[in-house]
């Protein structure tokens, strides 16, 4: 299940893309899927090794076009990328920014790789629902790696068009996961076995697997309002 929409990202078959964070590859899978050439780059060993393990499967089974698209998957610092300037056509970053002291040198560099004319997708925790998670545990943020600030919408986004991007819309993703995300810290966070939680889990695996009209009704309504991820959409204009 995406946070980013590709068709509003503007992914074409044959681009270049960025998935800075990737961890375990959703959305560098769905890319490839779409014909582009996939760099995929995370900070953790494990995550790197499952995103490669799962493209070699994916090239097996014929999903990918080895003729048409190249993936490489990377362990990497997204404040030291080793790209040259403007290699991309497209860049996502997903819910990665708030676990990153210097977000603003990340930020420089996301811009920095994407070409000109190049759009970019960031996601991040909504405000309301996050500050409920923060105020509910402190258990959910305060963890090695784990988030280190709520972000605005106006200042995220002020942030990023300093370093020359502009912002060209927003949405937000992921009604349903908000009240789970509730529970969890209201009962535990590592409390797994709780009966609420694991009748809300299964509700939010039948919704991914199955995409049932009731669950994907709940989620258009529920996403506007109280969805648990904000997605911003971004081009770098030529005068950068």
């Amino acid at each position: 299940m995406l946070t980013a929409n590709y068709d509003v990202l503007g992914l074409l078959p044959d681009d270049k893309i960025l998935d800075l964070g990737c961890g375990f590859g959703r959305h560098a899978f769905e890319a490839a899927r779409r014909g582009a050439h996939v760099v995929a780059l995370d900070a953790g060993a494990d995550e790197v090794a499952g995103v490669a393990a799962t493209f070699a499967a994916m090239a097996e089974a014929g999903e990918l076009s080895s003729a048409t698209v190249s993936t490489c998957v990377i362990q990497g610092d997204a404040l030291h990328l080793p790209f040259n300037d403007g290699t991309f056509d497209r860049v996502i970053c997903s819910e990665v920014l708030e676990h990153i002291a210097n977000d603003l040198a990340a930020m420089n560099e996301l811009t920095r790789v994407l070409r000109v004319g190049g759009t970019m997708a960031i996601t991040i925790p909504r405000y309301g629902p996050e500050i409920i998670n923060w105020g509910l545990s402190d258990a959910y943020h305060n963890v090695p790696g784990g988030h280190v600030r709520i972000y605005r919408r106006r200042q995220i986004e002020g942030r990023l068009t300093s370093t020359g991007l502009r912002v060209t819309g927003h949405h937000y993703a992921h009604g349903l996961h908000a009240p789970y995300w509730w529970l969890k810290c209201l009962v535990g966070t590592n409390n797994d076995r709780n009966f609420f939680v694991r009748q809300y889990h299964k509700l939010l695996v039948w919704d991914i697997v199955k995409g049932p009209r009731l669950t994907r009704t709940a989620e258009k309504i529920l996403s506007p309002l109280i969805g648990k991820s904000l997605i911003i959409y971004l081009t770098k204009p030529q005068a950068h």
